[in-house]
């Protein structure tokens, strides 16, 4: 087992090689580029001043020499490949460029993010365990029953509305009408002078509305995962023969049919991974969270594509480490799994 995983991290570098390469090759041939962009700002600048430079035979707002410092400004003046591997380079030293918008370092403006997003990502992951598989559990056993039945219709209505629409229909009601929470926001704007309890609370007042729309989606996929796979194991022959044997229905569902049901859910439990820190964008901007997932939305409306490499770097690593961890975990629950 221990040379699989060697050979799976192994993996990660040429993995990481091939999804940055080609992202950064979109990033030169797609139009609206930075480079553009600064053309048309310099062309509307002139247009209302009414001058403009006349270059070739042609009325253009920059000379050549202007537009040949923006390309070595913005990397532009190097073939593709010299530019990605001189992105490599610096990679490899820690250094993942500057923003083109914000003008700061892509890593510090990345680990300012961090952690609002790791703070939904972690507690929606927390929550999700803790009720959906013990509810995953019961509705299995007490199949078709009341009980069953009613939790599915809350479940099924839920997963229908969306995140984004629901964090609409919360702010309007709950924000906008009750004023029971804040419109917006990770904090208030006087957190820093609040105590260690007050912060504590002022962080939770504010993490209420947009929790619930992370966990609204989430509960039904993992709820019913549960419930199917369980379900499924109770009708296996190895039940029926362990119950059989004098061994009690409940015993039977906690020792045997309950660990294989969670192979399914530590498959998936690596690639929450990068949820943790990707979040939605939709749900970030209704409630004005700036966190990774609307970090990286921005950078690709503005262009600003060393914020992008960084986020699809980051982002792609923590997806293949999350993989790895999830072989892991299911080698750990199921003991006839063996990698080699």
């Amino acid at each position: 087992m221990r040379d699989y995983f060697l050979r799976r991290l192994i993996l990660i570098p040429p993995t990481l090689f091939g999804v940055t390469i080609l992202v950064f090759i979109i990033t030169r041939f797609v139009p609206g580029g930075p480079l553009e962009r600064a053309l048309m700002e310099a062309q509307m600048m002139d247009a209302q001043s009414g001058r403009s430079t006349s270059v070739a035979g042609q009325d253009q707002a920059l000379s050549e020499d202007q537009i040949q410092q923006l390309k070595e400004y913005y990397g532009f003046d190097k073939p593709v490949l010299v530019s990605y591997f001189h992105w490599v380079g610096k990679v490899l030293t820690g250094d993942l460029g500057n923003s083109y918008r914000y003008n700061e370092p892509v890593w510090s403006i990345i680990r300012s993010r961090f952690p609002i997003s790791i703070f939904y990502g972690v507690i929606t992951l927390i929550i999700t365990y803790m009720i959906c598989i013990p509810l995953g559990i019961v509705k299995a056993i007490k199949h078709r029953t009341v009980l069953d039945n009613s939790t599915s219709i809350v479940i099924f209505m839920g997963y229908a509305v969306p995140g984004y629409v629901l964090g609409a229909l919360l702010l309007l009601f709950f924000s906008a009408r009750l004023e029971w929470f804040p419109m917006g926001g990770f904090t208030s704007l006087y957190f820093d002078e609040l105590g260690t309890w007050d912060k504590v609370k002022d962080l939770f007042h504010h993490a209420v509305l947009p929790l619930s729309c992370y966990l609204v989606g989430s509960f039904a996929v993992t709820t019913m995962l549960m419930k199917n796979h369980l379900m499924d194991n109770l009708s296996a022959d190895y039940m029926r023969t362990a119950v059989a044997k004098g061994v009690t229905f409940e015993k039977a569902v906690f020792k045997h049919a309950l660990r294989n049901s969670l192979i399914p859910i530590a498959t998936t439990f690596g690639q929450n991974i990068t949820l943790l820190v990707g979040g939605s964008f939709l749900i970030e901007t209704i409630f004005d969270i700036n966190g990774f997932g609307l970090l990286g939305l921005t950078a690709i409306f503005d262009r600003d594509y060393p914020v992008v490499m960084g986020v699809v770097f980051l982002s792609s690593f923590l997806l293949l480490i999350g993989n790895i961890l999830s072989d892991f975990l299911v080698a750990l629950i199921d003991p006839r799994i063996r990698f080699h």
